[in-house]
């Protein structure tokens, strides 16, 4: 390969071109990471035909060439993100932007890319949109700062929408990267947030925050604010997200008991727990996050959970075993199959936690992860439907049973293409994206049905667990590689089919079965336990 070559720069110094390969380098179906002129291309071959984007997820700057190409699309190996390889468009989240698109020519048997020197560096690309015109007297309202929230109105500009876009968020802040709260809870506001407040303006977005949507009046296509003011739509979007379920038990408000539900919450929960005992109630996918935070940051930290192991239900018991052995690696000492009854405390703060079975944990800051509950109240008396759990019921389209009301996000419950559109309630980062979309879209009156299959990823001591798929009520687990070994991949089978997996050290096998599963392909129980896994590019 003469991937160092020298570039050649054409004749009006607007672009820069490289030979990056010879023609045979490649074949149908293959991609390799090339270099013109110190930027890094991602070249793709695919029904005879090259093409070149750039080499970054747009979502962490995952290096795709490590991902799944299939037909003319490539997943990150991380989180899942999709991108068409001729046009670098976004077609799955995570993340918002697309990637560069640049020009490639066959000569001569040698293989050329060519890019703009304005847009040399550039390692992800903004979707051409469109901005406000004040003379259109149309609003659409979306409530709820979220990552539903932030797409939708992205969506509706790339559509050519110019109405008002209003977002109203609880939050101190416009939309941010939520999931980092729990994986990394001592970071700067400015570093996660999702787009500047120069890009929210130039695009017409509006984002107003500390501001809470008590009531909904349908009828009169208005909500009221928690100050008394009234706000008019023509369209809303509910994307309000879940809360964090609150203990209930003596001493929950004392002093040092926390939620982390916001920012505000991880910095208090970080600079809280420096040096100090940190017990930490719910072995959930937040709970356990927190506890490897603070493995060496607090002078101890205790988790209790009720079941043996933590995600024994959703990953089963052999992960959730191997991730109780990794943290104890880090002092964090669990306390399983138990539950709390008491938080003590000593002139209003917390001094231990008393557990059923009569051990007394000593303990300066207490953290509960035990679940979530929908954030749908505001909506008694507006006759949006909700489900027993309080989640908003939408169709495909993200429909409410209201006319020109549609929800996104942790909040619905909306069917779910791959079991058959059995009605679900999933707070992935990920889905809640694809909701936005999906809901912008069908405002517009382009109709798109939600197909999105789920992606979700823990990270435990710097490791990342991937799952893919929908996994309540599997019956069966296989397994490739050793989970003893903490390098593996695990297919959950219901019906002798494979309906969900989870990998630790296996990239990319779970982003490919992502794309598997969202474009209707099964996957039998025989195919996962066959020792060939080439199908799954691993």
């Amino acid at each position: 390969m003469n991937q160092c070559q020298e570039p050649v720069h054409g004749e009006e110094l607007e672009e820069v071109t490289g030979l990056v390969c010879q023609e045979a380098d490649l074949k149908d179906g293959q991609m390799k990471e090339v270099s013109v002129e110190n930027q890094k291309v991602l070249l793709v071959r695919t029904q005879g035909q090259y093409s070149a984007v750039g080499s970054q997820c747009s979502h962490y700057n995952a290096p795709l060439v490590k991902g799944a190409l299939i037909g003319d699309k490539v997943r990150c190996p991380f989180h899942g993100a999709c991108f068409n390889v001729r046009t670098g468009d976004i077609e799955e989240y995570p993340g918002l932007d697309c990637l560069p698109n640049y020009k490639v020519k066959v000569q001569d048997g040698n293989v050329y890319v060519s890019i703009n020197k304005k847009t040399l560096k550039m390692t992800r690309r903004v979707k051409e949109m469109c901005s406000v015109e004040p003379d259109i007297k149309h609003t659409v309202l979306l409530i709820g700062g979220g990552p539903a929230s932030l797409v939708c109105a992205e969506t509706l500009r790339q559509n050519c929408y110019q109405g008002r876009i209003i977002i109203v968020t609880k939050e101190t802040l416009p939309p941010f990267d939520k999931p980092k709260l729990s994986k990394a809870m001592n970071v700067d506001r400015s570093s996660i947030l999702l787009r500047t407040s120069d890009f929210l303006q130039q695009y017409g977005i509006e984002v107003w925050t500390q501001k809470e949507v008590v009531s909904v009046n349908p009828p009169e296509k208005t909500v009221k604010m928690s100050d008394g003011t009234l706000q008019h739509y023509d369209q809303l979007l509910i994307s309000t997200g879940c809360r964090a379920r609150q203990l209930d038990c003596p001493g929950k408000d004392l002093m040092g008991v926390k939620l982390l539900q916001s920012y505000e919450d991880s910095q208090e929960i970080h600079s809280s727990c420096l040096g100090r005992k940190a017990v930490i109630i719910g072995a959930s996918f937040i709970g356990m996050e927190v506890a490897s935070y603070l493995s060496d940051k607090a002078s101890s930290v205790a988790v209790v959970g009720t079941g043996s192991y933590p995600y024994e239900r959703s990953l089963g018991p052999q992960i959730g075993k191997m991730t109780m052995q990794m943290l104890e690696e880090h002092n964090v000492k669990f306390y399983m199959n138990d539950k709390v009854t008491e938080i003590r405390g000593e002139n209003g703060k917390v001094k231990e936690v008393v557990l059923k079975n009569g051990v007394a944990l000593e303990a300066d800051v207490v953290i509960a992860g035990i679940g979530v509950i929908p954030n749908s109240d505001f909506l008694a008396g507006s006759e949006v439907e909700v489900d027993s759990k309080k989640a908003v019921i939408v169709d495909k389209f993200m429909r409410t049973n209201i006319p020109d009301v549609f929800s996104a996000g942790d909040v619905t419950s909306f069917p779910l293409s791959i079991c058959g559109d059995q009605r679900v309630n999933i707070g992935h980062w990920q889905m809640s994206q694809a909701h936005g979309r999906i809901a912008a879209l069908n405002m517009l009156k382009k109709r798109t049905k939600i197909d999105s299959a789920p992606f979700f990823w823990t990270v435990l001591l710097g490791k990342s667990i991937r799952y893919t798929g929908y996994g309540e009520g599997y019956t069966e687990i296989i397994f490739k590689g050793k989970v003893e070994e903490r390098k593996f991949l695990a297919f959950y089978i219901k019906d002798e089919v494979v309906v969900a997996a989870a990998s630790l050290m296996f990239d990319p096998a779970v982003t490919h079965l992502a794309e598997l599963m969202a474009t209707g392909q099964r996957i039998t129980k025989a195919q996962a336990q066959a020792d060939d896994l080439s199908w799954l590019q691993v």
